[in-house]
């Protein structure tokens, strides 16, 4: 764990019963069925169907309604330094 805050702790009857927990993720395991051809290391969004819960009820999604422009950008752009840990995690254990 990486963190731990309270939430409305100037509330006297929220005061102790909220969380936020920061986590830090070592490890993702992936069905080879989700995998995007050609590229190992990344899920392929058309091969994944992912449950959302919404207002306690669950969905699916649907297939691209169009493309976004964050996706003309090279990942190495934005990606946090979190995914070299990762990597160096795995070659260590």
């Amino acid at each position: 764990m990486e963190n731990l805050q309270g939430i409305a702790e100037d509330d006297e009857q929220q005061r102790g019963r909220l969380v936020t927990i920061e986590l830090r993720i070592l490890r993702v395991y992936l069905d080879e069925l989700i995998i995007m051809d050609g590229n190992p290391n990344r899920v392929d969004p058309n091969k994944w169907r992912p449950m959302i819960m919404s207002f306690q009820q669950f969905y699916g999604l649907v297939k691209q309604v169009h493309t976004s422009t964050l996706s003309s950008i090279a990942e190495e752009l934005y990606r946090s330094p979190d995914v070299e840990r990762a990597k160096n995690f795995t070659k260590a254990s």
